[in-house]
C-alpha cells in the first residue's frame, strides 16, 4: 500500500472476558445493529469523540466527573487524588451501591487540571467508568 493511503478495513482481535461480550453481543442486537462489528466500530466512535472533546477544552470550565469504583480497593489512593486537585474540586456527591460506589465531582477550573484530574482516575484498576461533562 503507498505511504499515506488510507485503509479501509483492518482485522484485529480483543480479549474480552465472556460476560462483558455476552452483554455487548446483548445490547448490540436489542439496538438493531447488523453485526458485532458495526457495534464497535460504533463503541470506539464515540470513545474516540469524548476523548478529542475533553482534549479539546481548553481555557477555564466547570462540570461534573462522574466515576464508579470499588470501595475497597481504590478508597486510599482515591482521597489522595481528590486532595492533590482541591483547587478544582469544589464540591462532591458520594452513593454507595454495595461494594460499589457512585461519585460526582463538582469541577472548576483550568481545563488542563481537569483533564489531568480525569486521566488520573481513569488509572485506577478499581475505577470502571468515568464520565465527564463540561459547560
Amino acid at each position: 500500500m503507498p505511504a499515506g493511503a488510507y485503509r479501509s478495513d483492518m482485522r484485529t482481535s480483543l480479549a474480552v472476558p465472556d460476560e462483558i461480550l455476552e452483554e455487548f453481543d446483548a445490547t448490540w442486537r436489542s439496538e438493531g445493529l447488523d453485526s458485532r462489528s458495526r457495534a464497535i466500530r460504533e463503541a470506539m466512535t464515540e470513545y474516540v469523540e469524548r476523548h478529542r472533546t475533553l482534549e479539546n477544552a481548553g481555557g477555564r470550565v466547570a462540570g461534573v466527573v462522574v466515576f464508579d469504583y470499588e470501595h475497597e480497593r481504590v478508597i486510599e489512593r482515591l482521597h489522595g487524588i481528590q486532595h492533590a486537585y482541591q483547587d478544582v474540586i469544589i464540591s462532591t456527591s458520594h452513593a454507595h451501591r454495595g461494594e460499589w460506589c457512585l461519585e460526582t465531582l463538582f469541577v472548576d477550573g483550568k481545563a488542563t487540571e481537569i483533564r489531568e484530574l480525569v486521566y488520573a482516575l481513569k488509572d485506577f484498576d478499581g475505577v470502571r467508568r468515568v464520565r465527564v461533562m463540561t459547560l
